[in-house]
């Protein structure tokens, strides 16, 4: 259970990571035009801010045994980030666009749960 934990918390946070940094990297209005609905930009970069930060929780605290109680909060504040991009992905009018941010969520909802009660990264 520990490998498979560590397998999806290296490469959610990878893909958090990731996401977060082209949030940076790309421009607003050429983020902005892939949406259904247009965010501001200060918001995009908060939730980018969000994303990186989520991502090396996800990993950072379990490699350095240091707060390891950090991973499953970085996990269930990720979820929140992804059930706003469900919603934003179902505002379009199709399912399609909703699919990929709720199996992620749902593999963060796993994790966090795992992480607080089945298999809890030891640490000081």
């Amino acid at each position: 259970m520990n490998i498979v934990l560590w397998i999806l918390q290296v490469l959610l946070g990878l893909l958090f990571i990731f996401a977060g940094v082209t949030k940076f990297v790309m421009s607003v209005e050429e983020m902005t035009k892939q949406m259904p609905v247009a965010l501001p930009g200060l918001l995009l970069h908060f939730i980018g801010v969000c994303e990186i930060l989520g991502g090396l929780a996800l990993i950072l605290p379990g490699i350095f045994r240091v707060k390891p109680g950090l991973t499953p909060l970085a996990a269930a504040g990720l979820v929140i980030i992804m059930i706003g991009a469900v919603v934003i992905g179902l505002m379009g009018g199709a399912i399609g666009p909703a699919l990929f941010p709720l199996v992620v969520g749902l593999l963060l909802a796993f994790v966090a749960f795992a992480r607080w009660r089945s298999a809890p990264l030891g640490g000081k």
